[in-house]
């Protein structure tokens, strides 16, 4: 599983044309300041990776405090989530200049554990949007810093 965190301003989803193909123009989620988090799901990607993953990304302190020290998590700061599943964070580069996305993980099975994330992230943090699984999205933001963190569950948790 991996998670690109960016610590935004505020950040937004629009959905431009929904899974089924009918266009849509339609805000799914907007948020102020927090984090705005695109998440890749592979095969091998359990509810119990999630649940590490979401404790990880909620504890991170990389916020600013009173004396500019990234020393504040998502809610000592009152943030919000903008969580957006791409499954493109698994493409596969080293061949060719066409990536391959064998690595991500199905969409029933990515489907289930983004919903899953969602939910875990519902209990820990009170202002949690989304964008629209399988959807064409387009996604605004203002990176605060510019401050982004990459969270990949392999690295994090693998011995």
């Amino acid at each position: 599983m991996r998670f690109v965190i960016q610590r935004v301003k505020e950040a937004a989803v629009t959905i431009v044309e929904t899974e089924d193909g009918k266009p849509s123009g339609a805000v799914s989620g907007r948020i102020g300041k927090g984090f705005m988090v695109l998440i890749g799901i592979c095969e091998d990607d359990t509810e119990q990776i999630a649940d590490r993953m979401v404790d990880k990304m909620c504890k991170l302190r990389i916020f600013e405090d009173e004396n500019g020290k990234t020393n504040l998590s998502l809610g000592a700061v009152g943030g919000s989530l903008l969580l957006v599943s791409q499954f493109t964070l698994y493409a596969d580069c080293r061949k060719g200049n066409r990536p391959s996305f064998v690595k991500a993980g199905s969409p029933d099975h990515a489907n289930a554990l983004y919903e899953y994330i969602i939910s875990r992230c519902r209990e820990k943090t009170e202002d949690v949007q989304t964008g629209s699984f399988g959807a064409l999205m387009d996604v605004s933001l203002v990176n605060d810093g510019p401050f982004t963190v990459i969270l990949d569950s392999k690295e994090l948790f693998d011995a």
